[in-house]
């Protein structure tokens, strides 16, 4: 196994380690929602602290329940991702084409002769 098969195995098992250990060792069972979002923590907090608090705006759009909210969440997720790995794989494929080019241009170039000029 190469060296890069065995990095890529290993941040597989550590991406599948952060997803399952939590749901196996019950890490939220104490909490009445365990994975509610960081913004419901702050809230819960914020009303805690100042009972009287009123934000400073209200949101554009408010999901009718918190499933669509979390599809809303993943959909930007996976869009996000796939923007990225579009741009990351375009600029690979730039450079492996350039790689190719100096290759074939170095391949039928006179001995002696440099790309790209003196």
């Amino acid at each position: 196994m190469s060296r890069n098969a065995r990095i890529n195995v290993l941040l597989l098992i550590a991406v599948a380690a952060l997803a399952v250990l939590p749901l196996v060792l019950g890490l939220g069972d104490h909490k009445e929602e365990p994975f509610a979002g960081a913004d419901a923590e702050a809230e819960t907090a914020i009303t805690e602290i100042e009972p009287d608090y009123e934000p400073w705006f209200s949101p554009l759009y408010e999901p009718p329940s918190g499933e669509v909210e979390s599809a809303l969440f993943a959909l930007q997720a996976a869009l996000g991702a796939g923007v990225l790995a579009y741009y990351f794989g375009l600029r690979r494929g730039r450079r492996q084409g350039e790689e190719r080019a100096l290759a074939t241009s170095g391949a039928t170039a006179a001995p002696g002769d440099t790309p790209g000029g003196d």
